[in-house]
């Protein structure tokens, strides 16, 4: 009986104040994903970590939970990474276990939004390439966005290779021997052979391969990217050309080139910083939350 009075009472309060109390969203932790769904879900967004991200870290450096659900948008976490390329197989799993996971949550087909960041922003392009030329899984994403990505492997490449030559620091140097030794087993060197890294990436721009967004024409896509010159050479000892910031704005300018009329190149100022408070351009918190959901939204 007093559990009873007591709901009736914050009924009572709820009605005479017009106060909206938000509904704790359903939580799904599998191994594939961490998922928050809203009682009411207008549309989802997917998010893919950086190298070697999971869920679990991408919420901690983009916490944009509480503010999606508030907004009826579901969030995925998703623990797909340690990526760089996606073969054949790998796009046809990928794509089967998010049509499993839209099907089993009864999550809404037609407001789904892919986005990633640096090797997670090539990867949510990729997908949702795929998922857009292959209308048999019934997932058509309304829009795609990259968070300082690199997206042309072929100049990766060679920006990997001049920074083990140059040897600016231990780090630097150390990150671009293993991307070195990757992409020389995976596709080889691009100056021998151009078509693995054709294949691959979401843009060569040396040869205007952009055959892994050509279905993309018609969907919304934002680049994101912070080019602090200052940080990135003093830091890690690169010049703009070497940046993620500049492949995307060639990218970006070369798309609406061929009429993708919905391509956006956002770049911020003094807004990336690590969830420690670390100072680095190439973090989630480039992206302005509120402004995100907006544009989802829309």
């Amino acid at each position: 009986m007093r559990r009873i009075l007591k709901s009736l009472m914050l009924l009572c309060f709820i009605l005479c104040t017009g106060i909206v109390i938000a509904q704790e969203p359903e939580t799904f932790n599998t191994e594939n994903y961490i998922l928050y769904k809203p009682s009411k879900t207008d549309a989802v967004l997917m998010l893919f970590g950086g190298f070697g991200e999971d869920g679990v870290g991408i919420e901690n450096e983009f916490p944009i939970t509480d503010l999606a659900i508030s907004k009826n948008v579901a969030v995925v976490y998703l623990n797909y990474n340690r990526k760089i390329i996606l073969q054949d197989e790998e796009k046809t799993q990928l794509a089967a276990m998010l049509q499993t996971l839209i099907s089993s949550n009864n999550l809404p087909k037609n407001a789904i939004y892919i986005g990633g960041l640096s090797s997670g922003g090539a990867m949510a392009l990729l997908i949702s390439n795929y998922l857009t030329e292959n209308v048999a899984y019934g997932i058509k994403p309304v829009g795609v966005f990259a968070v300082d990505s690199p997206i042309d492997l072929a100049a990766m490449y060679r920006i990997a290779k001049q920074n083990v030559e140059r040897n600016f620091s231990p780090a630097a140097a150390g990150e671009s021997a293993f991307m070195l030794q990757y992409f020389n087993t995976q596709l080889g060197d691009p100056d021998v052979e151009i078509t693995p890294y054709e294949k691959y990436s979401s843009f060569v721009y040396e040869t205007e391969n952009f055959q892994n967004l050509k279905a993309l024409k018609n969907t919304k896509i934002r680049l994101y990217t912070e080019p602090d010159k200052t940080w990135w050479k003093q830091n890690m000892g690169v010049e703009y050309e070497q940046m993620n910031a500049f492949h995307l704005e060639r990218m970006s300018q070369f798309l609406m080139s061929q009429d993708y009329e919905q391509v956006e190149l956002i770049t911020t100022e003094d807004k990336g910083y690590r969830a420690d408070g670390t100072r680095h351009p190439h973090s989630w918190s480039i992206v302005d939350q509120e402004d995100l959901l907006q544009w989802i939204l829309d």
